[in-house]
């Protein structure tokens, strides 16, 4: 019993210094993320996280526009690489919308039409998206602004050439680390750290902006602090007015933010929606930025997005993936754990998975297996 009440109270000093320390040295955003997510038995951030953290509020239109089913609505049966696929990685929500009308839909795990799950880094194509209305809106001048002209912490050295295109074609030259199962990582704290601002204030610019493209989620959140100082908005009710609610959404969404104080949103991931609603952006950059006759997004602004800026890196443009399959190019949102719209102009077609996890192959590369898969099988199942 004594042996105990010492192992008891040596566990309780060891907790109390431990959480000194991490204070003292600035890392107690660890303590959230034992508490939020590895307590609760995962590795990572996962699908309904953001149930954990602060979240702002997008209200639907009033005047939501349901999408419509298409005449052979549900009449195709996913094959059978598809069903393994979508039993293999946790499949929530995949959908074929063809000609505007869905053409396939099922959910899984629980799943509904209405259910919310994380975009994750499929924000980053609505922050791109929204700096390209700030530039309609005259808030912004060009791709070709400075970003010193909005946050003053990027004024010096190599850091004063960078500009907003460059954060939204993700080639600032920051020493952003990506790694997202580095408890001590940039990436790690920014999810969990309440203070993002002051995070993102203490990159610095190590190499020349503008030459390369350098997968930075810090970039997108960079971009969302630059359009809040020039719109004057937050991002959430720049997002509502802009695209949720003139897009016809269904749904409310949330997005997270870094804490009630600072309030400001986790821009490079956090969008908490479903797939029908997630859809309506993929078609809206399909249609060169106009949706019900009016003209959202800049045009020219869309197809700069949709190409790449770099072309020793052809995977990328401004906020969206871009992908040559089956001998024809799709540009994509992507998202950590599998999280993706698919969007092939030419056919008409757009194509929407959400899960938990995604196919083989390194999660940081641009392109793991499970995409080939699911654009091959939504084919093979419209073609038969």
């Amino acid at each position: 019993m004594k042996y105990l009440k010492k192992l008891l109270k040596f566990m309780i000093l060891f907790l109390g210094l431990l959480i000194i320390v991490l204070y003292i040295t600035d890392t107690d955003y660890l303590i959230k993320a034992v508490r939020t997510i590895y307590l609760k038995g995962h590795t990572t951030a996962f699908l309904e996280d953001y149930k954990e953290f602060d979240n702002q509020t997008i209200e639907a239109s009033a005047n939501p526009i349901a999408w419509s089913n298409h005449k052979d609505y549900n009449s195709a049966q996913p094959t059978e690489i598809l069903k393994k696929a979508n039993k293999n990685w946790g499949t929530i929500a995949y959908l074929i919308i063809k000609n505007d009308s869905i053409w396939f839909e099922n959910y899984y795990d629980g799943f509904g039409e209405d259910s919310k799950s994380n975009s994750f880094s499929m924000a980053k194509s609505y922050v791109s998206g929204l700096l390209g209305k700030a530039i309609m809106d005259g808030h912004i001048k060009s791709l070709d602004q400075p970003v010193c002209d909005f946050l003053p912490a990027f004024c010096e050295g190599k850091a004063f050439t960078m500009t907003v295109g460059d954060l939204s074609s993700m080639a600032s030259g920051t020493n952003w680390d990506e790694a997202y199962y580095s408890p001590l990582s940039i990436t790690t704290r920014a999810y969990f750290d309440d203070d993002l601002a002051k995070v993102m204030n203490g990159l610095k610019v190590v190499d020349e902006p503008g030459q390369r493209f350098k997968y930075a989620s810090g970039d997108t959140q960079m971009l969302a602090m630059v359009i809040e100082k020039a719109t004057g908005k937050k991002l959430y009710n720049y997002l509502e007015e802009s695209f949720w609610k003139p897009l016809g959404s269904e749904n409310s969404t949330l997005w997270q933010v870094d804490s009630e104080d600072h309030d400001l949103v986790k821009a490079y991931c956090c969008i908490a929606s479903n797939a029908k609603d997630f859809a309506r952006f993929g078609k809206l950059y399909k249609d060169h930025g106009k949706w019900n006759g009016q003209q959202l997004l800049d045009s020219a602004f869309v197809a700069k997005s949709v190409t790449p800026r770099f072309p020793e890196s052809p995977e990328y443009g401004y906020g969206w993936w871009l992908i040559e399959h089956l001998g024809k190019p799709f540009f994509m949102m992507q998202g950590h754990l599998g999280q993706y719209v698919i969007v092939q102009p030419d056919d008409n077609i757009i194509i929407v998975r959400l899960g938990h996890s995604k196919g083989p192959g390194n999660p940081l590369e641009s392109y793991t297996d499970d995409i080939y898969i699911y654009i091959e099988e939504a084919y093979e199942m419209l073609n038969n």
